[in-house]
């Protein structure tokens, strides 16, 4: 079969991680006998750097063109680059919210996976994890809330006042509970739908929103949880979470929590998905300008993601089974970057990873 895959490599260790990403899936394209062609699309600091803008509009039609969108991290250091003199609007991270939203990308899957290999790079102790370790995936809510609420700033009575809009509507808490409750009924049937309901009103409708999405999912577990207890959980029972359904910023902060337990966030996939099989997939770190060029990054998180767009876009379920367990392999087997690497464990590079886990997808 022949799919048609966009290519944004992004910035910092951006083009590094991608281009092991790649090497795999033209590994896995070779074992099953598929056809991958890759569109480059710029995003981020780099487009930027060529355009002025941090993604055209040929840039957002050319990833509507493909079957689905494969993402390295975009963005630099805050403190150094000139993207960060720009204002917020033609930052790179903008450039990435505003494709988000032109091709509807509202539901954030960020799966958080203890392999056993790494439980000493876990920074919570063995016995709070307990011998099972954890296997959880994050439903975050992407294209609402207060990332996309109305702002502003000025001046009231001589004081600087800012102003940042928390929105939400009945349809979009319920299109993304949907998605948590099918992914739910795929794997341990338990929802955990995270808020700040004692508090917020827009939690309070979300939490009316999902508990009447509830009723037609009689199989699945459902419970409520206050974020900052959701905060406390994750590195005191781990455990316990299936599949936790949030908002957006809650999300985004709690996905990274998640992933740090894993032991390193270069281990983390994360997939985007609009209402069709369509979907954007890139790895939950950033782009690590400080260790960009230096072949030291870690290409897990961005491989897995790559096997989550063939198992969650492309249908293709036994070449992202082969990806996921060529890293399993590789782990199984002493292979190691730095970041995920033990006290006198000996590390390879990017390049060599991507070697090695594209050498085992071959078979």
């Amino acid at each position: 079969m022949d799919f048609k895959i966009g290519v944004i490599r992004g910035d910092g260790i951006g083009p590094e991680i991608v281009g092991e990403a790649v090497k795999v899936l033209d590994a896995a394209a070779e074992r099953f006998g598929h056809k991958f062609s890759y569109d480059e699309i710029l995003l981020g600091g780099s487009s930027i750097d060529v355009h002025g803008v941090p993604v055209t509009d040929e840039a957002l039609a050319a990833a509507k063109a493909c079957d689905a969108v494969l993402m390295g991290s975009i963005g630099g250091d805050a403190a150094t680059s000139p993207w960060y003199k720009l204002e917020p609007s033609k930052r790179p991270e903008a450039g990435l919210l505003k494709m988000r939203k032109a091709l509807n990308l509202f539901a954030n899957l960020r799966p958080a996976y203890l392999y056993n290999e790494l439980k000493a790079a876990c920074p919570v102790k063995e016995e709070v994890i307990g011998p099972e370790g954890f296997d959880m995936i994050i439903v975050r809510e992407l294209t609402g809330g207060l990332y996309f609420g109305e702002r502003h700033t000025g001046e009231v009575d001589g004081v600087m006042t800012a102003v940042d809009t928390l929105t939400y509507n009945e349809e979009e808490i319920r299109r993304i509970a949907l998605k948590a409750f099918d992914i739910a009924m795929k794997r341990r049937k338990k929802v955990t739908s995270v808020d700040k309901a004692n508090v917020l009103d827009s939690s309070r409708l979300w939490r009316k929103v999902v508990e009447d999405v509830a009723k037609a999912y009689p199989e699945v577990t459902l419970e409520h949880m206050l974020v900052d207890n959701c905060a406390m959980q994750l590195v005191n029972n781990p455990s316990q979470f299936d599949v936790i359904l949030t908002e957006n910023m809650f999300g985004d902060i709690l996905s990274d929590e998640a992933s740090m337990i894993t032991g390193s966030i270069g281990m983390l996939s994360s997939a985007s998905l609009n209402d069709t099989k369509f979907g954007l997939y890139e790895p939950s770190h950033g782009s690590a300008p400080d260790i960009a060029g230096k072949g030291i990054a870690n290409p897990l998180a961005t491989i897995l993601s790559a096997a989550m767009m063939l198992r969650y876009s492309l249908d293709l379920d036994r070449e992202a089974d082969a990806i996921e367990g060529a890293v399993k392999r590789a782990l199984e087997e002493g292979y190691r970057t730095v970041d995920i690497a033990g006290k006198g464990e000996k590390t390879s590079g990017t390049t060599e990873i991507g070697d090695i886990i594209a050498g085992f997808v071959r078979g």
